[in-house]
């Protein structure tokens, strides 16, 4: 049976959140189950906060709540059946958020969260706002014409993408667990009908760039000052001060350090979003909601994800200028609470925080400690992924700790010149993965032949495999990560 690919929510951020148990109890039934269809029949538990999605004809049980007859009679006349007891003390019902944003550049004051709610909020130990939410659970106040559905399909490659930008260091958004509904969807960019599936996740807050965008359309200073002193402190851990210049001022000082370190990641993983609308920047700096994603084979900056990104706005090369050019609007909204000057000014300070945040990237996932000459070595090595003589991965994989593969496999003078950089600056490697011949990547290649394995034959045993890959990998890099 496939298994729920979530990490126990008891392991978020290496952290503690304090949950019960749900259980999950699927009764027999053909047509839908816990990740397809085998899944029907079978008992699973997870640690989940915002209740469960119940196929038709299951059991649901949760500690502390009743589901009442009438209502599961009443959810049993529906093809989709979703229950969601909520967190005690928290939301009261599932809440869909209303921003505006740039869309490819072209202003859009007709947006919101269209397919998918928040159902709670909490703390970890370390105090980080934890909100949890589905995607794909239906119609909100601002799906417009949209049916609110996510396809299964959708489900899957987001799981894929969440996993692999995780074990790459990527501060990302958390797949927890993905349900087939048994709906027949149509789309027009994929095979219709195609199958149903909702996606429960974790965001560290859902405020993004276009929720200031919003206020600012419409002149709402009063609620933009408030939304700049509740980000402060709820999303950045800071005390609000008197001052609402101050506020504004300093809540940009912290987006921009954070959306410097989204685009260097990016770059580091060899990883392309697809969509950098300034609606899809969460102003914590955390990667999330993934469409049309790709990993680029190659160092290529023309390199795109979406099919419809036909001037390559978002190519790869592109990301670090699309992100500064969503922070400006950032900037022009909180223009109405802050002084244009300093605003500009740590606007144009920001190509130099990308640079060093690009530097750590690189030099992170290389796995080799700081030293003097950190950003001599780290453009070193973007020359070297340039040259295109190997995958991104495989040259990662080859080179990781620092240590050299030799010139009879990298004879370029790129690399000879990296390898003379990295003299002093080697690293162990202990962990099994790095004596495996080949390094774990996530090329769209792969992607669509695990989705042909679900979509034609149900079998889930590709997806699981990946998955454990993945995490592999992951432990791997952090166990032989260097301190700090």
């Amino acid at each position: 049976m496939p298994v729920l690919v979530a990490e126990n929510l008891r392991k978020l951020y290496g952290a503690t959140v304090a949950v019960d148990d749900v259980s999950f109890v699927i009764e027999p039934r053909e047509t839908v189950g816990l990740l397809g269809p085998n899944g029907a029949g079978k008992t699973t538990t997870i640690n989940m906060i915002l209740g469960v999605l119940e196929p038709t004809g299951g059991t649901v049980h949760i500690e502390g709540h009743d589901i009442t007859r009438e209502r599961r009679e009443a959810l049993q006349q529906t093809n989709f059946a979703a229950v969601y007891a909520p967190l005690p003390g928290n939301l009261t019902q599932p809440l869909a958020l209303r921003y505006h944003g740039h869309q490819f550049r072209v202003y859009n004051p007709d947006i919101g969260d269209g397919r998918g709610f928040t159902f709670a909020q909490l703390r970890d130990e370390k105090g980080r706002l934890l909100d949890l939410g589905t995607k794909g659970s239906g119609q909100t106040p601002y799906s417009r014409h949209a049916d609110g559905r996510l396809t299964l399909k959708g489900g899957v490659r987001e799981i894929l993408a969440t996993e692999m930008l995780e074990a790459l260091g990527v501060n990302t958004s958390k797949s927890f667990a993905l349900f087939e509904t048994g709906e027949a969807l149509d789309r027009g960019d994929e095979p219709s009908p195609t199958r149903s599936s909702v996606l429960t996740r974790l965001s560290r807050g859902h405020i993004r760039i276009g929720t200031s965008q919003r206020l600012a359309f419409f002149g709402e200073v009063d609620n933009l000052k408030k939304l700049t002193c509740y980000c402060l402190e709820q999303l950045y851990a800071e005390q609000p001060s008197a001052y609402d210049q101050d506020n504004a001022l300093r809540l940009f000082d912290l987006v921009s350090d954070a959306t410097a370190g989204l685009a260097a990641s990016y770059l580091a993983a060899g990883f392309v979003h697809g969509v950098l609308n300034s609606d899809n920047i969460n102003i914590t700096g955390e990667s999330f909601d993934y469409g049309p994603w790709r990993f680029t084979p190659y160092w290529d900056p023309d390199f795109t994800a979406a099919y419809f990104d036909h001037y390559g706005l978002y190519s790869f090369g592109r990301q670090p200028e699309a992100i500064h050019w969503d922070l400006a609007q950032f900037a022009a909204a909180l223009s109405l609470v802050a002084e244009a000057p300093p605003l500009s000014e740590m606007l144009g300070g920001w190509s130099g925080r990308f640079e060093e945040a690009l530097t750590r990237s690189m030099l992170r996932r290389l796995c080799v400690t700081g030293g003097e000459n950190d950003r001599e070595l780290a453009s070193a090595l973007i020359r070297a992924l340039a040259t295109r003589a190997q995958p991104i991965d495989r040259i990662f994989f080859d080179w990781r700790g620092g240590h050299d593969p030799g010139a009879e496999l990298y004879p370029s003078d790129a690399f000879r010149e990296l390898a003379k950089l990295l003299e002093g600056r080697q690293r162990p490697k202990s962990h099994p993965y790095w004596s495996t011949t080949e390094p774990c990547s996530m090329h769209i290649e792969e992607v669509e032949a695990i989705w042909s394995s679900i979509a034609e034959h149900d079998d889930w045993q590709p997806f699981d495999n990946k998955v454990k890959a993945i995490r592999t990998m992951g432990d791997a890099i952090r166990q032989d990560a260097p301190a700090g």
